[in-house]
């Protein structure tokens, strides 16, 4: 076979979807050799569709995209995508690019260096080892001399700041979206020769955005780009803040349908957003019967049997609790996810957003996302956190939450501010899965210069109980027998003694007794080797709206209740017109 001319290619971690988001959350954060985890509990998760030419049947999106984009100016037969072992069926003496996409080549990203360090393997995390299979068998092709190597994706960026190209066999590292790539593969093809690194440009407005027409990994399509909420850590915020046309939406669904994707999320940085992006209504106040209108055709669509949230914000759901509770009523019957110890649901069914918390401290908040509240002022986050769980769990929502650990200039009141957050959740018996990763300076985000703390073995006390709290919270729908807890006892007490102690240092030592109930948290806490935590004085959801700036007052809705007085009588939706929803949005809009 004389090779395609184009390969695209991706991790078998980042292709595979068979057993869902567990397994690219479980590769990207687990040792190597904790990969017998996975094996043994999906040990069908590396089995992958094909076409009957060989081709990869799903594959990331950025990937199914840049497919798309080639097949437009080089040709349909010129470009194909291939699972990693498969490589060798499309490489011959024709081929003069691959081109992997990954998102965590060396193990850096926020989840990897915290829990694979824990494990005394800060480098190796499971989707990193598998990316550098890749690379190996890249240099080992009979016509490496024939092709250039690009890569691109989400850990594009770990690349460039590491100088590790070489090292690995990359001749270009892209950063930047599929849709500009275009002229830089026909440079490959023209045997011209190729930068180090290129920054490709983000697309201005929904019409430069492509939609993929095949199935894509975990049937993700694309919904929004940027947030605007300005985090400093983030990086995906800095793009503009566009909402994709509703028609090229439901085609991408159509075409994951079509192609026997039976799951679809919509990939979106916050989903609330979507509707009202460009309009005279801040995009903080959801355009209700824009997403529930996109959402009803997403989950009506014939051959779409699941559907899974992607990333939203916390505010919203106290903006606008009968929004929550309506997607409720149109999505979790559809949902593959369900947890039968929290979920009130009589299927036990849950839906589960991506929320980041990052702080329970306003302090922090303040330097690291002043605008991650709003409408509501970043000094009453910890009331919104809690009255938005609150209306999400109502609803059968418990999300995966996300916290930073660690932050440049955090104090030890900050992080017993968080711990004070995180009690209060117990308290109340709210439930949302917290997923605590020590701060990461990623390159491109405002933070990209700032170190906090940079391994886990220099965590502090409070910084530990923090990290190990979270998971000790997160285990309660699981131990929940005599049984259970007594053989989870027993077994973290070993671990610590075998490898943990000497892995992570003495301040690990009574976050790990708290974790594994060696002794009673109230008894280490009286000991004063646990932070005994503080009562919030916590704003109702009343209080939070009245805070809000009398001008926003109007933008409320009466339905949800609580109300101020000026919109009491208020029952029409307060949005843009039906008409004006279907323009396709183009800027960015930022928060106040």
């Amino acid at each position: 076979m004389t090779g395609k001319k184009v390969v695209l290619t991706a991790p078998l971690t980042e292709m595979a979807d068979s057993a869902g988001y567990f397994i690219q959350m479980g590769a990207a954060s687990m040792p190597i050799w904790m990969e017998w985890v996975l094996n043994r509990k999906y040990p069908a998760w590396k089995e992958v569709e094909r076409y009957e030419d060989g081709s990869a049947k799903v594959a990331p999106a950025g990937l199914r995209i840049l497919e798309k984009v080639l097949a437009r100016d080089l040709g349909e037969d010129d470009v194909v995508i291939c699972y990693p072992q498969d490589l060798d069926r499309f490489i011959g003496p024709e081929t003069r690019a691959v081109a992997i996409s990954t998102h965590n080549p060396l193990g850096v990203t926020f989840a990897a260096g915290v829990y694979t360090s824990m494990f005394g393997s800060s480098k190796q995390p499971i989707n990193s080892v598998y990316a550098r299979e890749v690379f190996d068998r890249l240099a080992k092709s009979p016509h490496r001399a024939t092709f250039k190597v690009l890569l691109g994706g989400s850990g594009a960026w770990q690349i460039r700041e590491t100088g590790t190209a070489d090292e690995l066999g990359i001749d270009c590292v892209i950063d930047g979206r599929s849709e500009g790539a275009a002229p830089l593969f026909r440079k490959v093809l023209n045997g011209e020769p190729l930068p180090a690194t290129v920054d490709l440009d983000h697309p201005l407005g929904a019409a430069d955005i492509v939609f993929p027409d095949k199935p894509t990994t975990f049937g993700v399509v694309e919904m929004t780009t940027g947030c605007g909420r300005r985090c400093r850590f983030c990086m995906p915020d800095l793009n503009p803040q566009i909402a994709l046309p509703r028609e090229g939406i439901l085609a991408a669904v159509r075409a994951n349908a079509e192609g026997g994707n039976k799951q679809v999320s919509l990939a979106t940085e916050d989903m609330f957003i979507w509707g009202q992006v460009q309009s005279d209504v801040p995009f903080f106040f959801p355009n209700r019967e824009a997403l529930l209108e996109l959402y009803s055709d997403v989950a009506n669509q014939e051959g779409v049997e699941q559907v899974v949230l992607s990333h939203s914000t916390m505010a919203p759901a106290v903006v606008d609790p009968v929004l929550i509770e309506k997607l409720t009523e149109l999505l979790i019957d559809k949902s593959p996810l369900r947890i039968s110890s929290v979920s009130r649901h009589p299927d036990k069914k849950v839906l589960t957003p991506l929320i980041g918390l990052e702080t329970g401290s306003p302090r922090m908040a303040k330097q690291i996302m002043p605008s991650k509240a709003v409408p509501f002022d970043v000094e009453d986050w910890p009331s919104v956190v809690i009255r938005g769980l609150e209306v999400l769990n109502r609803n059968h929502w418990f999300p995966m939450m996300t916290l930073i650990v660690g932050n440049p200039d955090e104090t030890d009141e900050d992080v017993m501010a968080t711990l004070d957050l995180v009690y209060e959740m117990e308290r109340r018996d709210l439930f949302a899965f917290l997923v605590p990763s020590v701060f990461t300076p990623l390159e491109g985000t405002r933070m990209k210069n700032q170190r906090g703390v940079s391994r886990t073995r220099d965590l502090s006390p409070l910084q530990w109980q923090l990290m190990m709290k979270c998971w000790k919270f997160n285990l309660r729908p699981g131990v929940n027998t005599r049984w259970a807890r007594w053989a989870f006892r027993m077994g973290g007490l070993s671990l610590w003694a075998m490898k943990l102690r000497r892995t992570n240092g003495p301040n690990f030592k009574w976050a790990m007794m708290n974790f594994s109930g060696v002794f009673p948290e109230r008894w280490m806490q009286r000991w004063g080797k646990l932070h005994r935590p503080r009562p919030l004085k916590l704003k109702t959801r009343a209080e939070l709206l009245r805070s809000l700036r009398p001008s926003y007052w109007k933008y409320l809705r009466a339905d949800t209740g609580d109300v101020p007085d000026a919109t009491a009588t208020a029952t029409q939706p307060l949005s843009r017109p039906p008409e004006a929803r279907e323009r396709p949005a183009s800027s960015s809009t930022a928060a106040p």
